[in-house]
């Protein structure tokens, strides 16, 4: 089927034509403003968002209040879908069982029965069908007035029933149990408060109107978190947020020193104990906690938070211990304060503490008056009856006669004793065993009653300071009902500082061994056989550095480039070790040649087997590139050998060629570079690479009084300082053949200090 000729237009009656960017920025524009003032931020008044009223409100019809028997939160959330929130149910129970966590909600609005999560994990509860609920004594805060008149009420989204646009709070449940929400382009963070502390400064307010903020932190110290805990952020930072309405603060896990242990005995909001306790011993592991020698779980029914800490000796320092673990785990967190809110007139704004008491006691103010107002009408309603029914009692006789003898009393009745509708309405409802004299008098005592209460709601109305007063009182009153003591602590601290991790490390001598194959590990101490370390299939040493365990280790590769490793973090020469590839990214087909560890200032001396080399500080040397950077710059078909350390200024450079000849030069011929090719240190045959039929295979740097130890396969023979003297020259020439009867192919040299090696 071919479609309409182009640019033809298609009119079809009831069909509006729009551009589509302007339908979907409405379309946009609208979903937003939804979920902004329908879904994320809470109303001031009652401090709920809509789902968590409706929940409310909802259970308070099914008859679910705090004297009533537990039932399933399925009910609860069917009739909460059916009847007001068409949306999905798992977002309703997880809405539900939010306001049912103790380690949630400061001041819980439902009492759940079974598994409704944990402060391990809050997302553990049961599923509604295995739940049961009701709702709290302190949720009668929030319903207790709704029948009075208090608010004004809103079709369903069905339009078959009603259901309250806002709950008649008798207290400011908006700072007290705080709420968190995302909404398009805003968002709300609102920190718990303590319930006595915010009622009293709202009284502060109703008071004296300009008060300002730091007179109401007088009564609002701060936050007051539902785990305990403790705030340590400075009363600055408080003021900020209360001032501002946006700001941010830290609390902080409390702990106790017992037994020589430190047992902590609450975690901050919304914090895991598992989490911390895997974080723990996830350092533990990683030997960045020495001094702990133990982590207990002894939570149980009669202590919720007990998590124990065993320090390996009296000893340590647990202040210190702890701190770290503040700076380091979730035992210390900072909270976000955005105190976002949809205010009285409809529309979400930021507000401070006095902005949102304020505008708390205005919506206060009115709903006292609404309910004022209510009972004055149902007062003055039955003052009316009251009347006409004590004219019936004064005239019983003809009442009795008109109703007997008159087909339709109610006209006659009306006419005859100047009656209303209701009036006469009541009085031909009356039963006949209420027509006694004694009515009359009961009649004359609630007329009195209520006729003095009429008068008490007229100058309440009439009084502002009245008013106020009254107000003031029902707080005071629900205050003493459902407040309870801070649990919070709010003590200023400093900031956590963590343990340096150079600090947790013990100095002492280590040797660094490479194999040929690039693999690493550290050995405790100096003398160390390298004959007796074990090697993979395939593998042997190569090289070997000595040095301590707070240096760091600079290996060398085939290509000149150098590479750095804390000398700490290497592993245990009981094994294998580890390739260095695992931790470094060397060129390709590139093999380490060495290893060098010490002082930034210590000297070593690289060169290649072409006969080149130069001293340098290992300062310049190091890099923290996992692909390392270039220092030694090795000829075409050159090697890397084996760095060596320059002890002392005056010792001397020995140098060994494949044919066996062996130089020995000064070390201060040598340069100092911080990169390069270097100087020729022995004079090879041949300016190009496949010209040399003769390389340079070892090198060492000999102190004084040293003796010089040379390596060839299992074969070691040692020279001593005097007998060096047969090798002198001069950098750049050529040696003399070893000794007969020594080995012409020596692999590796190493200078030997009289005595023991230096630790």
């Amino acid at each position: 089927m071919s479609g309409p000729p182009e640019n033809q237009e298609l009119n079809f009656e009831g069909i509006e034509r729009q551009p589509l960017s302007t339908f979907t920025e409405k379309a946009y524009l609208d979903y937003s403003m939804y979920v902004i003032l329908d879904r994320a931020l809470p109303a001031l008044g009652d401090g709920l968002k809509p789902v968590q009223r409706r929940i409310v409100y909802a259970m308070s019809e099914l008859g679910l209040s705090a004297v009533a028997k537990h039932k399933k939160a399925a009910l609860t959330v069917g009739d909460v879908l059916g009847k007001f929130h068409p949306h999905g149910d798992t977002a309703c129970y997880e809405a539900m069982v939010l306001m049912a966590q103790p380690f949630a909600y400061r001041y819980p609005l439902i009492d759940g029965q079974g598994n409704w999560g944990s402060q391990d994990d809050p997302k553990s509860f049961a599923a509604m069908r295995y739940t049961e609920a009701k709702l709290t004594r302190y949720a009668e805060v929030l319903l207790s007035e709704l029948s009075d008149g208090t608010v004004d009420w809103a079709p369903n989204y069905d339009g078959s029933r009603e259901e309250p646009a806002i709950l008649p709070a008798r207290l400011p449940n908006l700072l007290l149990n705080g709420t968190t929400g995302i909404a398009v382009g805003m968002a709300t963070d609102i920190p718990p408060h303590n319930l006595r502390e915010v009622a009293a400064a709202a009284i502060h307010l109703l008071e004296e109107p300009d008060a300002t903020t730091a007179a109401l932190m007088k009564h609002v110290k701060g936050p007051d978190l539902p785990t305990g805990a403790e705030i340590i952020s400075p009363r600055a930072d408080l003021k900020e947020f209360y001032d501002k309405g946006v700001g941010a603060f830290k609390a902080r896990a409390t702990w106790e020193i017992e037994e020589g242990n430190a047992v902590i005995t609450a975690f901050p909001h919304q914090v895991s104990p598992t989490r911390v306790m895997e974080q723990i011993a996830e350092q533990m592991r990683a030997k960045k906690l020495p001094m702990i020698d133990d982590l207990r779980d002894e939570s149980d029914h009669d202590n919720p938070t007990r998590l124990v800490l065993v320090p390996r000796s009296n000893r340590v320092d647990l202040t210190e211990v702890m701190n770290h673990l503040f700076a380091t785990t979730d035992l210390e967190r900072n909270y976000r304060v955005n105190l976002n809110i949809i205010a009285l007139d409809g529309r979400p704004r930021v507000m401070g503490l006095k902005e949102i008491l304020g505008e708390w006691l205005e919506f206060r103010t009115t709903t006292v008056t609404r309910r004022l107002e209510h009972r004055l009408g149902k007062v003055g309603k039955r003052l009316h009856i009251l009347d006409g029914l004590l004219i019936a009692f004064l005239n019983l006789d003809e009442v009795i006669r008109i109703i007997r003898r008159e087909e339709e009393p109610k006209p006659v009745l009306m006419k005859r004793f100047k009656l209303t509708d209701e009036q006469t309405e009541e009085i031909l409802n009356t039963r006949l065993r209420h027509l006694a004299k004694l009515e009359e008098m009961k009649i004359r005592e609630e007329q009195k009653t209520l006729a003095a209460e009429r008068e008490e709601l007229e100058g309440l109305l009439k009084s502002k300071t009245k008013l106020r007063k009254l107000i003031a009182t029902e707080i005071r009153a629900d205050a003493e009902k459902y407040g309870d003591q801070r649990r919070t602590k709010i003590i200023e601290r400093e900031a956590a500082q963590a343990i340096d991790e150079m600090s947790l490390i013990p100095n002492e001598p280590v040797t660094v061994v490479l194999s040929k194959g690039g693999w690493v590990r550290s050995a405790k101490g100096h003398e160390v056989d390298v004959a007796t370390l074990s090697y993979k299939g395939g593998d042997a040493f190569q090289a070997l550095a000595r040095g301590r365990s707070l240096e760091s280790a600079i290996f060398i590769d085939s290509t000149g480039r150098t590479y750095t490793l804390p000398a700490h973090s290497l592993p245990s020469a009981r094994g294998y070790g580890e390739p260095l590839s695992g931790r470094l990214d060397p060129p390709d087909g590139a093999k380490f040649a060495g290893v060098m560890i010490g002082e930034p200032e210590d000297l070593w001396l690289l060169a290649s087997d072409a006969g080149y080399g130069f001293t340098a500080r290992l300062k310049d040397l190091v890099t923290d590139r996992r692909a390392g950077k270039t220092v030694l710059s090795v000829p075409e078909n050159a090697q890397v050998l084996a760095p060596a350390p320059v002890l002392s200024a005056d010792s001397l450079v020995a140098v060994v060629s494949s044919e066996g000849k062996l130089l020995a030069f000064p070390v201060a011929e040598v340069p100092e570079m911080p990169r390069g090719k270097g100087n020729k240190l022995y004079d090879i045959p041949g300016k190009k690479a496949r010209e040399r039929t003769e390389l340079m295979t070892a090198l060492a740097v000999v102190p004084p009084e040293a003796s010089l130890i040379l390596w060839s396969g299992e074969t070691q023979k040692i020279l001593a300082w005097r007998d060096l003297e047969d090798y002198l020259g001069q950098r750049a020439q050529r040696g003399a053949v070893l000794k007969r009867g020594w080995p012409r192919k020596i692999e590796r040299m190493e200078a030997q200090l009289p005595g023991p090696p230096k630790a």
